[in-house]
């Protein structure tokens, strides 16, 4: 190949793998890039802390419900197509909810939008990791699917620190423009640099059954867990709902297993390595899950530090993954993925010990070091984890899988997040109970009870560390015949 074609082949490779970026920068951006403007939000249309959270969780009920179909349906007709179409409803989407809220004078045209705008981003995050492995050449896919994952993991741990800035000097409705521009040189970049490519079969026998399943009982589960402590865990419409999840998933799992062409094929689980590789991955957003969600209240309300510098250490996690995830895509071929996960695994059992020994005079570097070392191993294992998984099965499969991944990205944190805030409230309501330490009680002593709180909180994350750490230990690459015979040449449809 001519210096000149080398030139344009880094060129078409950089643009690829920026237009992908894009997409799972947003998504993850905008899944909780909204959190921090609630409060705002909330007093602008006069509603209860309650309601206007449907604003957050209305847009994680969607991605979870839609991301397998749309996997599903791009492997029938094809990337670019699902791709770009989900990048222009994101888009609208994100208009309409910036400017359709206050013309209506309305929240719930405010949710409406963000349920239109996660359409969107579930079409584009359920396909990034394929297109990486089907476009890209093997001795790239590790500094691709490096970065890419990497900004999308960047974009979930950010949507705060940005959606605070945002709605302090702009607007609560700037947290929606800022994707506007973004979208609109997405689609450009993405119609220009995306490989085309043709349908494989129509929509005709496209298992709407299981798409309905999956959509209800995974929407329904996400419900659960994130309003349960609110509504009541014993109230009639979180019991109602827990029957239907299980009635919809146990049905799904039966009719996949029958259908010939399902939306998920479960057989690739009877695989123990593919089986790993898909649990570790979504105990490692799971245990982040508690860091992420309750290390800004012992900030505040331990330390008493503002929300600004609070943000401020959080972004050490931030750029740690960052780096790392960077690191990680260019030693993938150089060392192996499974040396990666092994050395992420002890970077996050190291960090995760280190939090459970936080106390209210604690040194803010001791607090960096910690969150700087769960960045590090975060940022360290997205890569070779999913390209593993991703490299692990057929061509024609790859929309599946590569949704599949994008589902345990962001529903282990949805779910993290109920579970470690219910250990956390449970630790500190037992041990006030048992010891008589109520609001009358001294400053010094309702301090301890909260640091004993968090640290039972994360001990969950530390144990969930260990089994991540053995499972780093027992996975293994296995690459698919498909991709056994790339070479460093272009192939067709490739960059």
């Amino acid at each position: 190949m001519s210096d000149q074609g080398q030139k344009d082949n880094k060129s078409a490779f950089f643009l690829l793998v920026l237009s992908i970026s894009l997409a799972t920068f947003m998504a993850g951006l905008d899944g909780t890039i909204v959190n921090i403007a609630l409060p705002t939000i909330s007093e602008a249309f006069h509603v209860s802390s309650t309601t206007v959270s449907w604003v957050a969780t209305a847009y994680l009920l969607v991605m979870a419900g839609c991301v397998l179909v749309f996997g599903k349906i791009s492997d029938i007709i094809g990337f670019k197509r699902v791709f770009l179409s989900g990048f222009i409803i994101f888009t609208l989407g994100s208009l309409a909810c910036g400017t359709l809220p206050d013309l209506f004078n309305s929240l719930g045209v405010l949710i409406g939008s963000r349920m239109v705008q996660a359409v969107g981003g579930a079409m584009m995050t359920a396909i990034a990791p394929a297109m990486v492995t089907v476009f890209i050449p093997m001795e790239r896919k590790g500094t691709a699917m490096g970065i890419v994952m990497t900004l999308a993991a960047l974009g979930t741990a950010l949507g705060p620190t940005i959606g605070g800035f945002l709605t302090q000097y702009l607007s609560w409705h700037w947290i929606f423009f800022i994707n506007v521009p973004v979208g609109i040189v997405a689609v450009l970049l993405g119609a220009k640099v995306i490989p085309a490519s043709t349908s494989k079969g129509s929509l005709e026998g496209f298992d709407r059954a299981g798409a309905f399943l999956i959509f209800t009982g995974l929407a329904s589960l996400l419900f659960v867990v994130s309003e349960g402590d609110s509504l009541g865990w014993t109230s009639p419409v979180i019991l109602g709902l827990t029957l239907l999840v299980l009635v919809t998933l146990g049905w799904f799992v039966l009719h996949e297993r029958r259908t010939t062409d399902p939306l998920l094929d479960l057989g690739l689980f009877k695989n123990r390595n593919f089986l790993f590789l898909n649990l570790l991955l979504s105990l490692v957003f799971f245990s982040f899950a508690g860091i992420n969600y309750l290390l800004p209240f012992y900030l505040k309300y331990v330390r008493s530090f503002d929300t600004s510098t609070a943000g401020l250490i959080m972004t050490s996690l931030s750029f740690a993954m960052m780096a790392a995830g960077i690191l990680s895509g260019m030693l993938f071929n150089r060392v192996g993925p499974k040396r990666l996960c092994i050395a992420a695994g002890i970077s996050l059992s190291a960090g995760y010990f280190l939090v459970m020994q936080l106390r209210p005079d604690t040194p803010v570097l001791f607090v960096v070091i910690s969150l700087a070392l769960i960045g590090f191993g975060l940022g360290l294992v997205i890569t070779p984890a999913s390209n593993m998984v991703m490299n692990s099965v057929a061509k024609t499969k790859q929309g599946m899988i590569s949704s599949l991944t994008s589902l345990e990205r962001f529903a282990p944190l949805t779910l993290g997040i109920a579970l470690f805030n219910m250990i956390f409230l449970w630790g500190i309501l037992t041990i006030a109970t048992n010891h008589n330490i109520t609001m009358q009680s001294p400053a010094d002593i309702q301090l301890k009870v909260l640091t004993a709180g968090f640290d039972l909180a994360f001990l969950g994350s530390f144990i969930l560390s260990i089994i991540i750490l053995i499972l780093t230990l027992v996975i293994h690459e296995d690459i698919h015949p498909d991709y056994k015979d790339e070479a460093g040449e272009i192939g067709p449809g490739m960059i």
